[in-house]
């Protein structure tokens, strides 16, 4: 299982309409709205490190109204 920590700047007055469609992605468990440089903070998972992208890229990314993600991948200790 891999964890990752997605941050997400999203268009001015989209927040809502982002994070309801976020809220549906399966593999984002949690979301958290932030003030700042980025709106959102999602914790994914994933099978693997691959996974990981391919949520980002094909789930996170293709959703209208991000504008930019920066993806920080975590381990255990």
């Amino acid at each position: 299982m891999a964890i990752g920590f997605v941050l997400i700047t999203i268009a001015p007055a989209r927040e809502h309409d982002v994070s309801t469609k976020l809220s549906k992605v399966p593999e984002i468990i949690e979301l958290h709205p932030l003030f700042g440089e980025y709106d959102i903070l999602a914790k994914i998972e994933g099978d693997d490190f691959d996974s990981l992208g391919e949520i980002v890229v094909n789930k996170i990314r293709s959703i209208e109204g991000i504008l930019d993600t920066k993806t920080l991948t975590g381990t255990k200790f």
